[in-house]
């Protein structure tokens, strides 16, 4: 069954607190069929270089199923999949291309942040004394942190939705998608970092525990032991399953968003029919 999630009379920009409501709502009504789709995508992990372009087709094809249900479009996932198959390459160079520069990115902020959270951890234990030299250190890497967070953040804000215009819009490729994202998101970065952050908790309880837990067990255990090939095992187990919960949720955040910036930059130049009545919902 679908919710209602507006009107299209009432489309307004949606705030932080609003984004992530919206894709928690849609996770919860479609669940099955997501969860079902996720489990697809992890399985073809396995699966060298096809298999990854499978796992990112079926991310993008659960952004578009969220996406008809926000513009009162829905479709089944027979129908979207015939749009999204064509393209599986072009999700897999998204992937990639998306992959690999925020990997750049993270070394040369790595190398930076190393060199100026260094620099005040010297400046401020020359300055406080060698006694307190301890203090300028504990600075000087809460600097390094401060900015590979949010340098991260940044970037991956402008390239969040970078696969849901591939799938969702006609005449595009992996590359143009990806521009697209960049351009979308250009003056709301800040506000995506908020979505992102609050996504990031909603989600962490899950994580934490199928995915966390058992790596701070496998620390603690002998290599090549019974027991850490038991715990192994269960850890990654724990890693499938946690990917397969969580994966939906941020696959419909994203359409949430590229929903939202479509509305704010563009009025959501899309053709909008009315929501279905309740009495046939």
């Amino acid at each position: 069954m679908s919710e209602n999630f507006g009107s299209p009379g009432q489309i307004q920009p949606l705030s932080i607190g609003n984004v992530v409501s919206a894709a928690v709502r849609l996770y919860r009504s479609h669940l099955k069929t997501y969860l079902k789709l996720a489990l697809i995508a992890h399985l073809w992990i396995i699966i060298p270089i096809y298999g990854w372009a499978k796992y990112a087709a079926i991310s993008g094809l659960i952004s578009r199923l969220a996406f008809g249900e926000l513009i009162y479009q829905p479709e089944s996932v027979q129908t979207a999949s015939s749009h999204i198959n064509p393209r599986l390459w072009s999700f897999l160079r998204v992937g990639f291309q998306v992959g690999i520069s925020i990997l750049i990115i993270y070394l040369g902020l790595a190398i930076a942040a190393g060199i100026v959270g260094g620099l005040l951890g010297v400046i401020l234990g020359g300055i406080l004394g060698v006694s307190a030299a301890i203090i300028g250190t504990i600075i000087g890497v809460i600097v390094m942190v401060v900015i590979l967070v949010l340098g991260l953040t940044w970037f991956y804000s402008r390239w969040v939705v970078a696969e849901v215009p591939l799938a969702v819009e006609e005449n595009i490729n992996g590359g143009e998608s990806v521009a697209r994202s960049w351009e979308l998101t250009k003056a709301s970065v800040l506000r995506i970092q908020g979505v992102v952050l609050i996504a990031f908790f909603v989600t962490l309880p899950l994580v934490f525990v199928l995915n966390y837990i058992p790596q701070l067990f496998l620390l603690k255990l002998e290599r090549g032991s019974t027991i850490y090939g038991i715990v192994y095992i269960i850890s990654l187990i724990g890693s499938l399953i946690g990917g397969v919960f969580v994966m939906p949720f941020w696959q419909a955040l994203k359409a949430v968003l590229y929903f939202d910036l479509r509305s704010r930059r563009e009025g959501l130049g899309l053709q909008l029919r009315e929501p279905p009545s309740p009495d046939f919902r």
